[in-house]
C-alpha cells in the first residue's frame, strides 16, 4: 500500500507544472489576450461601421464584446493543453484581425 501511494504521488508530482510554466501561461493570458481583443476590436468596429453603425455606437459594442472575449480568451489560455498554440491563437489571431481591420479601414477612406 505504501508503494503504491509513493508511485502515486511521483506521477502526480511530475504532472505539476513548473512555476516558470505558469508565469509564462499568465502572461499568455494577459499580454496575448490584451493583442487578441485590440485585433478584435479593431476589426468589429471597422466592420460595424462599414455595414453602416454610427461609429460611437459601432465603438460601445465592439468594447463590450471585447470585454466578455477577454474573459473568455483569459479562461482559455489556462485551459488548453498545449503552451505554444496559445501563443500563436492569441498572438497571431490578434495581428491577423488588426491587419483585416487596418485593410477595412483603408477601404474606408
Amino acid at each position: 500500500m505504501l508503494l503504491l501511494m509513493s508511485a502515486r504521488s511521483s506521477s502526480v508530482s511530475s504532472a505539476t507544472p513548473s512555476g516558470r510554466h505558469i508565469l509564462i501561461r499568465i502572461t499568455a493570458a494577459i499580454l496575448g489576450g490584451y493583442v487578441f481583443i485590440w485585433g478584435f476590436i479593431g476589426l468589429a468596429l471597422a466592420g460595424l461601421y462599414a455595414l453602416g453603425m454610427p461609429f460611437h455606437d459601432a465603438e460601445h459594442l465592439s468594447s463590450m464584446l471585447g470585454f466578455l472575449l477577454y474573459l473568455t480568451v483569459f479562461l482559455w489560455a489556462f485551459a488548453v493543453r498545449s503552451l505554444s498554440r496559445a501563443w500563436l491563437v492569441l498572438v497571431g489571431g490578434g495581428v491577423l484581425m488588426t491587419i483585416l481591420a487596418s485593410l477595412i479601414q483603408h477601404w474606408l477612406v
